[in-house]
Order: structure tokens, then C-alpha cells, then sequence
């Protein structure tokens, strides 16, 4: 779950955007209709594509576009919480040939997406609950809205992959999706990318077992700290199975436990991972007095919560970071 809360859309030039979507082609129709082998996947929602060749055109969510183009299938369009130039993801990226249309949540420029003429389009689905469960009556993430999904599904078909469980086990189902794109999963730089990974969980491992506890929030004036939940963020739980010791926050909630700013001293860990999508920075929180309380502040072990993606280049960068950090740390709180 990347944030605690969802910004809502604007209105949407939609008349234009069905005309142009009528040229954009695709669905099972012309899969049936071709008589070839045609290309297919079932995604996690339980929804099967059918097309009569695999796509070539792919666009989508930051996070999972992203993944795919770290293995080689490189988007037409993305959309997500930020302009893919300011997502970490992207970083280094030549994004020329990209078109971003939307850059806050569930604000898509659904004109803009059908002029990139996808063949597909990639988004995640969250549970809902601790158990992952799936509730097929919201709009897989990324859209505000059943009725905004429908009409991106007009301009070309949605695969959406489930962000529960391990990252170990997201980043095998987007493997699946990508070569099913047509990646080359046994090629050098892939190999070079999971032998990354593969270091990059050993030295995790080898840098917790100081047994430093952390604590991932994303923090808000009015509000105070969203703690998150490891067991409950995919890339946080892999974390944890390799020895990282996040801090319990307690409660019963989904994914996030809630503290006010005069609550917040009472979650004391030696580091503290503050999130960087819409949350406050460590300049703005040091504004709140019960900030400069924590243990962690006060021995500078603030570092960048950073969301990437479910594929083993951006797992074993952010890995490599975490690991640097947690082998600096001293027990402080």
C-alpha cells in the first residue's frame, strides 16, 4: 500500500477519449476472430487476456512499469502518485519516449493514454486485509474510481498483479508477466540482476543481525505518524524474513497503525524510515517538537522509505542502501 490516503480526480474529457479508444484495438473479439495463437494471461484478480499477439505497447503504473522496463520491456505510458521523472524508480532513465499521464493519484489523462495507443495496461491490486484477500468491488489501484477503470479498459486491456505476501513471491509473479511480454529472463543483464539481488539479501542479513529495530512511517502535520505494518507491505515482510526487526506498532488495523504527534514518542526504534511519496521530510517533522523525542532522530538514523518495485534490480538497490544504513546504526532506543 503505498499511501495512507488516495487524492481524488478531476473531471474527465471522456467523449473524446472513447473515440479514441475505439482505434486502439484489442480484447478477446480479435483474438477469436484472428484463428492464430494469439497471446493470453491470467492476472491476480483472476481476469484473463486474450489477444491475437502479444502485446508491444505497454502501459501503466510506475511500480510495475517499472519492473518490466528493469526487465527489458520498456512502457509507452505511465501514471502513478508522481511523474515517473520524480519516482526513484525511473532514476537514470530516458523517459523521452514516454508518455506520463497522471501524476497524483487517480488523476489520469485518459486522452493522453489512448494517443500512446497501449496494447496493454499494467497496474497492482492490494488486499484488503492481513489474510490478502481481494476485493474486486474497488478499483484496482491506481484508479479512483470502478467507472475511471472501465474506461481505461476501453483503450486497451488491464492485467493487474497482487502486492501481498513477500516481495520474493510479487517479484516471481511480475517475472511471469514480463515473459510473458517477451523478456529474456536467462539473458546477461537479467542473470547480472538476480545475482545482485542474491548479494544484496546475504549483506541485508549480515548487516540486521546487530538486531537494530526500524520503524517505516509516513508522517502528516494534521495527522502525525502512519507506522506500517512489515508483515503487510510485501518488500517490508521480504525484509523481515532476512532478519531485519521492524517495530510492532500494535493495533488491529490493515497495513497501518495511527499515532498523533503527542503519541509518536512512545515508538522508539534506532532507525526510523520516513516515506517519500507525499509525506513530510525529516526537515519538516524536526518542525514538530515530539519528533526531536525519538531516539532515532536524535542520533541522526533517519533514512528514505522508497518504494520500488517487484523485480530484483530494484529490490537489490534499495536492499544494498538498507543494508549500508543498518550496518552504521548503534542501538539507540
Amino acid at each position: 500500500m503505498s499511501r495512507p490516503t488516495r487524492p481524488i480526480g478531476a473531471s474527465l474529457a471522456l467523449a473524446t477519449v472513447l473515440a479514441a479508444s475505439a482505434c486502439s484495438g484489442g480484447g478477446s473479439e480479435a483474438e477469436a476472430a484472428s484463428g492464430g495463437p494469439g497471446w493470453s494471461f491470467t492476472d491476480d484478480v483472476g481476469t484473463t487476456v486474450e489477444l491475437d499477439a502479444r502485446p508491444e505497447r505497454v502501459a501503466g503504473l510506475n511500480d510495475v512499469a517499472s519492473s518490466l522496463w528493469n526487465l527489458g520491456i520498456a512502457p509507452v505510458a505511465t501514471f502513478g502518485q508522481t511523474s515517473a521523472a520524480d519516482d526513484v524508480q525511473f532514476e537514470g532513465r530516458d523517459l523521452s519516449g514516454v508518455e506520463v499521464v497522471g501524476e497524483s493519484y487517480g488523476q489520469l489523462d485518459l486522452e493522453a493514454l489512448a494517443a500512446a495507443d497501449p496494447d496493454l495496461v499494467v497496474t497492482t491490486v492490494y488486499p484488503v486485509d492481513a489474510e490478502g484477500t481481494l476485493d474486486d468491488t474497488q478499483p484496482l489501484y491506481g484508479f479512483e474510481s470502478l467507472e475511471q477503470q472501465e474506461q481505461v479498459a476501453r483503450i486497451a486491456p488491464i492485467v493487474a498483479i497482487a502486492w501481498r505476501g513477500s516481495a520474493a513471491e510479487v517479484i516471481e509473479r511480475t517475472n511471469e508477466l514480463a515473459a510473458a511480454l517477451g523478456a529474456d529472463l536467462d539473458g546477461a543483464e537479467a542473470t547480472a540482476a538476480r545475482e545482485d539481488y542474491a548479494a544484496a539479501s546475504a549483506a541485508l542479513t549480515e548487516a540486521a543481525s546487530s538486531g537494530v529495530t526500524v520503524l517505516p512511517v509516513a508522517a502528516y502535520p494534521d495527522e502525525g505518524f502512519y507506522l506500517a505494518k512489515a508483515p503487510d507491505d510485501p518488500s517490508l515482510r521480504l525484509y523481515s524474513e532476512l532478519g531485519v526487526r521492524f517495530l510492532d506498532p500494535g493495533g488491529e488495523g490493515y497495513f497501518w497503525q495511527t499515532a498523533s504527534w503527542e503519541q509518536v514518542p512512545q515508538y522508539r526504534s534506532d532507525v526510523l524510515l520516513y516515506s517519500l511519496r507525499g509525506a513530510m521530510t525529516p526537515e519538516e517533522m524536526a518542525g514538530q517538537p515530539t519528533y526531536g523525542l525519538l531516539p532515532a532522530a536524535q542520533a541522526g538514523q533517519v533514512h528514505p522509505w522508497e518504494y520500488v518495485g517487484m523485480d530484483w534490480a530494484a529490490q537489490a538497490r534499495y536492499m544494498e542502501r538498507l543494508a549500508g544504513w543498518l550496518a552504521e546504526a548503534q542501538k539507540v532506543s
